[in-house]
């Protein structure tokens, strides 16, 4: 299982996660990323988040394997 995780103090809420996996990744009332999905996520979503931390330019997601 995989689950992906924001640093609120690195993000800059530019929005890049959302683009890329909005069924992960949304941006709160603060104008930052947090994960909306964190569990019994589908291959295509693990592909899709992990391909919004790799793009993310602060590097403020990260993902933990259980």
């Amino acid at each position: 299982m995989e689950k992906f995780e924001v640093n609120k103090d690195a993000c800059i809420g530019c929005g890049a996660c959302m683009a890329i996996c909005p069924e992960v990744f949304e941006i709160n009332d603060e104008g930052l990323a947090t994960t909306i999905k964190d569990e019994n996520l589908t291959k295509e979503e693990i592909e899709n988040a992990t391909d919004a931390m790799e793009g993310c330019p602060t590097g403020a997601i990260s993902k933990e394997e259980k």
